[in-house]
């Protein structure tokens, strides 16, 4: 996704310097196999922790492409692809990725703030990865909040915030990787509060392993 916008961007940026134009990431997210006895045509999936840190990552690189990037639209809300709610009848579901955009909020009508950080490396066979992804932004009231998500699915890490003291927030991870909620067990993903300590001249955080982590920092 962010090599897709980067490119548009930059073809853009030739032809309307002033940004007079937006990209509109119409639809957006995972298409994967069908739930199992479900009709193929409706397309519908079951999500898992891994959507939900999907849904992160986009989320963070949409928002460091916000001069460009004004529309972003999930494929879909109920029942379909990366849905957030899953029914069934009068039983409903929320997903891992529900999760991750009601822990977003914060960010709504708030300012980016570009991020310096150390990614890390994670090597999946023959392809690299950043480790940890990180996205910033100021609210309204000059909040600062921070999103921090960790793709690494076996190891946790510590990521230190210098200037500031305080962090406070939530985490959304779970067992495995691949964990989801059911009607049966609509609970096992689902967001804990977390905390920061701080130490030197900052704030540390440490992030479980396979995990999003949007956090207030304050001096």
């Amino acid at each position: 996704m962010d090599s897709l916008i980067a490119k548009q961007s930059a073809i853009m940026d030739k032809y309307d310097p002033e940004k007079k134009l937006l990209i509109a990431v119409d639809e957006w997210g995972a298409w994967l196999s069908p739930t199992p006895g479900s009709n193929p045509g409706f397309l519908q999936q079951q999500n898992s922790l891994r959507d939900g840190i999907l849904a992160a990552l986009n989320l963070n690189i949409f928002a460091r492409h916000a001069d460009r990037v004004k529309i972003a639209n999930i494929a879909q809300m109920v029942n379909v692809l990366q849905a957030m709610i899953l029914t069934d009848g009068s039983k409903m579901v929320l997903t891992p990725t529900y999760h991750v955009f009601r822990m977003y909020v914060p960010f709504q009508n708030a300012q980016f703030a570009p991020v310096k950080f150390a990614a890390g490396e994670l090597a999946v066979g023959d392809r690299k990865l950043p480790r940890v992804d990180a996205m910033a932004a100021k609210d309204k009231s000059g909040q600062v909040w921070v999103s921090l998500v960790n793709v690494d699915p076996d190891a946790g890490t510590s990521v230190t915030i210098p200037g500031f003291r305080t962090a406070s927030g939530e985490v959304l991870t779970a067992p495995k990787v691949d964990s989801v909620n059911t009607f049966a067990a609509p609970s096992v993903v689902a967001p804990k509060a977390i905390s920061g300590k701080a130490a030197g001249g900052g704030v540390t955080i440490t992030l479980p392993p396979r995990s999003v982590t949007v956090v207030k920092v304050t001096k």
